[in-house]
């Protein structure tokens, strides 16, 4: 849903207005770690983060289109904010400044010039605890490689604050064009009020070339018949944004993502192929 503040609205319209609470989900079948080897990991024991990927930094601290969403203003990393690192965990800090603009953050793993870790196919997963409060807007994501014709985009998580008892994953497929027809889909899962923001969970989403299923601390959730487009590397975002469309004027100032770890796998019989 970042892809431009038309194609969010878009997609909000179509996760919540076709019901897909009440689809019958998968029956918690859990992922197997063991069938996996590890390709990415990030366990924030430091930041290695510039604002465009200068000296080649692992993160980045915009969207690589450098396309801003929601109501807070991603901003340059500077020193303590908006992130810090502290004992393995990052936290990305959404502040209302004096002159009352919000300012966030966003890190995502490849540059404007398509350098940096992407994967095609495999398990991506972050742990995170969500914060509480109306307004915040916190989202694990993937963007596909090659925008050239068309942007593929999977939501592990987004989670709107006014509504701590949810949140929603999906799909989405944003062609290029005057009337270019969009693919998009989405789950919404229901959880016990204030759980995500009190403790930590696994969100994780594995993409294969047939099917891609989404998991809550490894048990599936939700799946989908990968599109063609999806046959291409993606790249992990993590951000704290606000809105969207939603009020924000009772955020709470400060707010905080944190973030343990982003860890990518690749199956060992892929591995094994290639």
């Amino acid at each position: 849903m970042r892809f431009t503040e038309s194609a969010r609205t878009l997609s909000l319209t179509c996760i919540f207005a076709i019901g897909l609470a009440g689809r019958p989900g998968l029956a918690q079948e859990p992922i197997d770690l063991d069938d996996f080897e590890v390709t990415f990991t990030e366990d924030f024991d430091q930041l290695d983060v510039s604002a465009w990927g200068q000296n080649r930094s692992r993160w980045i601290a915009h969207t690589p289109w450098n396309g801003d969403f929601g109501d807070a203003r991603f901003h340059d990393p500077e020193e303590g904010f908006p992130f810090t690192v502290n004992a393995g965990i990052l936290r990305i800090e959404a502040r209302k400044g004096a002159d009352g603009q919000w300012r966030s953050g966003l890190l995502a793993s490849t540059n404007p010039k398509g350098e940096g870790f992407a994967q095609q196919f495999g398990y991506f997963e972050a742990r995170m605890q969500l914060p509480p409060g109306k307004g915040v807007w916190p989202a694990f994501w993937l963007i596909g490689l090659d925008r050239s014709t068309f942007t593929a985009e999977i939501d592990v998580i987004e989670y709107y604050g006014r509504a701590p008892g949810e949140f929603s994953s999906g799909y989405h497929v944003w062609r290029q064009g005057e009337g270019a027809q969009h693919t998009t889909d989405g789950h919404l899962t229901t959880v016990e009020d204030g759980v995500l923001s009190n403790e930590y969970h696994t969100y994780g989403v594995e993409i294969t070339p047939g099917r891609s299923t989404f998991y809550l601390d490894r048990k599936s959730i939700w799946s989908f018949e990968t599109p063609p487009e999806f046959h291409m590397p993606f790249f992990p975002l993590v951000n704290l944004a606000l809105g969207p469309g939603w009020p924000i004027d009772e955020t709470p100032n400060p707010s905080y993502l944190l973030v343990d770890y982003i860890h990518v796998y690749k199956r060992k019989a892929q591995s094994a192929e290639n």
